[in-house]
C-alpha cells in the first residue's frame, strides 16, 4: 500500500505538503496540488482511514437499523439515507432488526464499540409492543447521538424526524367525509405502533367534530398472523353498507380495492379508499389509489442531517423534532 511518506519522497516535498495537497489545501501551490495528486492517481493511493479515525477520533460512518428491509417505506428511507450520507462523506453500516427487540439491542450493542459516530434508526415493533426501550438511553448516556425517525418513543430525548400521522388520517377521514359518505371504515395492521395509534385517533378525531355522522367509528385490526384478504373479505360481509374505507398501512389499501372491485363495488361512485402508503403501490391498482404520501426521501435526508448536525456540534443543547409535512393526493379512487 502507498503511503503519504513515499508519495513525498518520489516528490521531494515534506509530508505535510502532501497531506495538504491531497486535500486542496490553499496553503499548497495549484501546481503542486497537481502533481501530488497526479501522482497519487497513479500509484492508486489509497487513505488509511483506521489511523484517520484514530486521529480524529470519528469514523465517518454512520449506523443505521430499520424494522424491515423489505417494507418498501423503509428500503426508500434506507436509500435516501445512502444518498444524503454519501453526499456529506459518511459512509453506512446497515443492520436490520425484523421487528425483535433482540437483534435490534445486539445491532446497537455491536456498532457502539466505536464502529460508527452515530445512530439512525426506527423502532421494532417489538420493542415498542414491550415499551423496552434501555438499550437506547444506554447509547444516548455513552454520548452516542441517536435521531429516531418514523417510529419513534417520547420518553427518549434524542433528535427525531417524523410526520404529522395523526394529523394526516384526520385529513384523509375529513376528505371522505366531505365525500358525503356515511359508512366510513379504517383499516389497520399497525395498531401496536405508535404511528398506527396516531393514524387511529386522527381517524375518531375527525367524527368527534362531525354532529352530523351518525355511525359509531370502525376500526378494522388485521392481526398479522391472519392472511390480509381474509380480514378484508370478512370486513365487506360484516360491514355491507360501508362506502368509505382508510387504510393506514402499506398494503391493505391495494387489498381493500381488489376486494372491492370483485365484489361489484364502483369506486369511487360506490366506495372511496385512501391508502397510507408510497407510489410503489400504483403501479397494481386500476383505478389508481388515492394516498397519502409520506415524502420517503425528504425523510430520510433530514435525519442525516440532524445527526450530521449533532456530530459537528452546530446543536448542543435542545433535542429537534423535525415533522415531514404530507399530502393527500386525490386519484382513481375518490371523488
Amino acid at each position: 500500500m502507498v503511503t503519504l511518506k513515499q508519495l513525498a519522497e518520489q516528490l521531494n516535498v515534506s509530508v505535510s505538503t502532501v497531506s495538504k495537497a491531497l486535500h486542496n489545501s490553499e496553503e499548497i501551490s495549484k501546481d503542486t496540488i497537481q502533481r501530488v495528486q497526479e501522482l497519487a492517481k497513479h500509484l492508486d493511493y489509497q487513505p488509511n482511514r483506521m489511523a484517520l479515525s484514530l486521529k480524529s477520533n470519528k469514523t465517518k460512518t454512520l449506523g443505521v437499523i430499520i424494522p424491515n428491509v423489505l417494507n418498501h417505506f423503509f428500503a426508500k428511507a434506507l436509500y435516501a439515507i445512502e444518498m444524503e450520507a454519501t453526499k456529506q462523506g459518511y459512509n453506512l453500516i446497515t443492520c436490520v432488526s425484523n421487528e425483535l427487540l433482540s437483534k435490534e439491542m445486539s445491532s446497537l450493542q455491536l456498532l457502539s464499540n466505536g464502529s460508527v459516530d452515530g445512530f439512525i434508526m426506527s423502532i421494532a415493533e417489538e420493542t415498542q409492543v414491550k415499551n423496552s426501550m434501555d438499550h437506547i438511553t444506554t447509547i444516548l448516556k455513552k454520548d452516542i447521538p441517536v435521531v429516531l425517525f418514523d417510529r419513534v418513543a417520547e420518553d427518549i430525548e434524542c433528535d427525531k424526524v417524523i410526520i404529522d400521522d395523526f394529523g394526516a388520517s384526520y385529513e384523509a377521514t375529513k376528505h371522505l367525509l366531505s365525500e358525503g359518505r356515511k359508512y366510513i371504515v379504517l383499516v389497520s395492521e399497525i395498531e401496536e405502533l405508535s404511528v398506527g395509534k396516531l393514524r387511529t385517533n386522527g381517524y375518531l378525531k375527525a367524527f368527534e367534530e362531525n354532529i352530523d355522522y351518525k355511525q359509531p367509528p370502525i376500526v378494522i385490526h388485521v392481526n398479522k398472523d391472519n392472511d390480509v384478504e381474509a380480514s378484508i373479505k370478512n370486513l365487506f360481509m360484516s360491514n355491507p353498507k360501508v362506502d368509505g374505507i382508510l387504510s393506514i398501512d402499506n398494503t391493505s389499501g391495494v387489498v381493500a380495492l381488489h376486494k372491492a372491485l370483485k365484489k361489484g363495488f364502483k369506486v369511487p361512485e360506490d366506495l372511496s379508499i385512501i391508502g397510507f402508503s408510497d407510489e410503489n403501490v400504483l403501479v397494481f391498482t386500476d383505478p389508481k389509489l388515492s394516498t397519502i404520501s409520506q415524502h420517503t426521501m425528504d425523510i430520510g435526508k433530514a435525519t442525516v442531517e440532524l445527526l450530521i448536525d449533532r456530530l459537528n456540534k452546530k446543536n448542543t443543547t435542545t433535542h429537534v423534532t423535525k415533522t415531514i409535512k404530507t399530502n393527500l393526493i386525490l386519484r382513481g379512487t375518490t371523488k
